[in-house]
């Protein structure tokens, strides 16, 4: 290494740990236990809150503990549908009148479950009978479709003065979150806890069709997303996940609100669900009211996780696209879950390869070689609940290749495998964990998504500084090691997209 930039380095991390140093000693875990409570309401349902009256407005997160990877078979997306679900409201919140709209729904599943028996005969279909099953289930959901008030959940929350409503679903779970003023706490419980009590699968096969348009756009249409679902279908061929979360085409074609509904009756139970809140809170008072209103909802056993452990892979497996797009190079590894003893040893991988712009891969490929317009290397991919992988990508540039970007990339691996990682970049990654802990304290949202996620994850909100402890213990030597276990050519996975020329620009070049 050069020496200059080498203390240049040095002398960047001394003064960044300098900078962390104070901030940090005031957020450590002796402070932060001072001022979260914890409880778990003997539904099971965990809360934790957390008093930080710097502004009087809090923060809330809630994680159920069911994503894509829990969707049935055949039922793949229903997780996601769950979100969708979320927000179109309750008995009392989105209807004119519950008692006539149950009854409307009800008859909407009676009418869907005769067309959809029809329509997926394998023998004997008879397209008259579909049509007319169809239109009896079309006009059972105009019918049904009278009684709603569109989007009056969110109204409520944003006109007592709730911003940044929203969710996600991912592979491993479910969030919901928003923030609110203060003394507007008790009509959170009230709506959050209805909407997890009284759950209404209303305008449930339109919100489909927005599903299934976001397929076609993120997926169908979209080549890399085309890549990555194939990729991954390759990767995994039993771990739960190797299906897309947004949902195969035909399982979206399917499902009804009868499926969602007991999808949300098996997950969406207290026992499988964690509440953060965080901000201007006094414990003592908050907790009584949480308890008030969550303590209803009912008693049931968190669901049995019954997940295929992916078997050994024994060869190279590759998927390759050849389409009208830029091209792109992925190569995937088996590695263990986020309880692997090595999990922060995977962590320390992904920042010397791809952290910043004084990263391996983008030096190398990015800066030095002038190949590619972007690369690097992650973990989590495509969550890190189960047994995932530790992926490296590369986009080349205009008059390179996908070849190029795997020769290289390789070269990276094998340095890693052989060379030990400087002082400085092992150095560099435990000062950026640091500054990533920091980073996510500063914020109401961004403490209690981790704190939700943390007690979720590992049963005590407490292991989310305690992992600081894990990666100070980082070697050069454990860099090494786990290289060379996890980064073998017969665990591997290839995902490339090939640029394929216009069949038109072709004839025209040749004239």
């Amino acid at each position: 290494m050069n020496r200059s930039f080498a203390r240049v380095t040095g002398l960047s991390c001394v003064i960044l740990i300098l900078a962390l140093a104070l901030p940090l000693a005031a957020q450590d875990l002796a402070s932060f236990e001072k001022r979260v409570t914890v409880k778990t309401l003997p539904n099971g349902l965990t809360v934790l809150i957390l008093r930080r009256p710097e502004a009087p407005v809090f923060s809330f997160f809630t994680i159920v503990d069911a994503g894509s990877a829990q969707d049935p078979l055949s039922e793949t997306g229903l997780a996601h549908m769950m979100e969708h679900m979320a927000f179109k409201g309750t008995h009392d919140i989105g209807t004119t009148n519950y008692a006539e709209e149950k009854v409307a729904l009800a008859k909407v599943e009676q009418t869907y479950a005769a067309y959809d028996a029809e329509r997926i005969k394998r023998v004997g279909r008879d397209p008259q009978k579909l049509a007319q099953l169809q239109k009896e289930w079309q006009d059972a959901i105009a019918a049904a479709d009278k009684f709603v008030i569109k989007n009056q959940f969110g109204e409520i929350v944003e006109s007592h003065g709730g911003v940044g409503m929203n969710a996600f679903t991912n592979y491993d779970e479910t969030g919901y979150m928003y923030s609110m003023p203060s003394n507007m706490i008790e009509l959170w419980a009230a709506i959050e806890s209805d909407r997890f009590a009284n759950p209404v699968m209303r305008e449930f096969y339109k919100e489909r069709n927005v599903v299934m348009e976001e397929r076609r756009m993120r997926t169908d249409s979209n080549p890399t997303g085309r890549l990555i679902e194939q990729f991954l279908g390759t990767a995994f061929a039993a771990n739960p996940y190797h299906r897309p979360t947004v949902g195969y085409a035909s399982d979206l074609q399917s499902f009804s609100a009868t499926d969602a509904s007991e999808f949300f009756r098996q997950h969406y139970v207290p026992s499988n669900m964690v509440i953060a809140l965080v901000g201007d809170l006094d414990p003592a008072q908050v907790m009584p009211v949480v308890e008030r209103y969550f303590g209803q909802l009912a008693t049931k056993p968190k669901p049995t996780e019954l997940t295929t452990v992916e078997p050994p892979q024994n060869s190279v497996r590759e998927v390759k696209l050849n389409d009208q797009a830029q091209p792109i190079y992925v190569e995937g590894y088996h590695r263990p879950s986020y309880l692997d003893p090595d999990d922060a040893v995977y962590d320390a991988i992904g920042d010397v390869m791809s952290n910043g712009r004084t990263s391996r891969m983008f030096r190398s490929l990015v800066r030095d070689q002038k190949i590619a317009a972007d690369a690097g290397g992650f973990s989590g991919f495509p969550g890190n609940k189960y047994a995932h992988l530790f992926a490296f990508y590369g986009v080349p540039l205009p008059g390179h290749t996908n070849q190029e970007m795997q020769k290289s990339i390789q070269a990276e691996i094998v340095k890693l495998k052989t060379q030990d990682v400087t002082d400085d970049e092992l150095q560099m990654f435990k000062t950026r964990a640091k500054a990533d802990l920091i980073r996510g304290l500063a914020s109401n949202e961004g403490l209690a998504q981790q704190l939700a996620v943390y007690q979720t994850r590992y049963g005590d909100w407490r292991e989310l500084f305690r992992s600081l402890e894990k990666v100070d213990k980082v070697s050069k030597a454990d860099i090494r090691r786990v290289a060379n276990k996890a980064f073998q050519d017969s665990n591997r996975t290839i995902g490339s997209i090939e640029t394929m020329m216009d069949p038109a620009a072709a004839g025209r070049g040749a004239n």
